[in-house]
């Protein structure tokens, strides 16, 4: 039974990734690495999907294994979060506790970010024979 529930959380939290991934005010990142930990309480096979996915794979390895994220992503997850948050806070919210709350969780996520290591790219070696 709880191997079951493990099974349709990973299954929701990846629809909610996914979903994440295309709707800005949607964080994508924590619902894939629940996906994950969900996947890896309930099917291996779920969580070799999930992890050699060519859209997220990648990525939650990365994160996961506290490799860094490429500074594409760090880019356009700030420039999206700062967006979404900006524009919550002028067009949909009036109090100014609220924008100030929202205000302080742009922040500190983006100083999360951008404590996160930057990925760059290698030089490949190529052997002589």
């Amino acid at each position: 039974m709880k191997q079951k529930v493990f099974l349709l959380l990973g299954i929701i939290f990846t629809i909610l990734g996914f979903c994440g991934i295309i709707v800005p005010l949607l964080p994508a990142t924590p619902f894939l690495l629940l996906a994950a930990y969900s996947f890896g309480k309930s099917s291996q096979r779920f969580l070799n999907w999930l992890l050699s996915n060519r859209f997220c794979g990648e990525y939650i390895r990365n994160y996961k294994e506290k490799n860094g994220m490429w500074i594409k992503n760090k880019i356009y997850t700030i420039t999206v979060l700062w967006l979404s948050i900006s524009s919550s806070a002028i067009f949909a919210v009036d109090k100014l506790w609220i924008r100030i709350i929202l205000f302080v969780i742009a922040l500190s996520v983006t100083t999360h970010i951008l404590k996160i290591k930057t990925l760059r790219k290698e030089k490949v070696k190529i052997k002589k024979r």
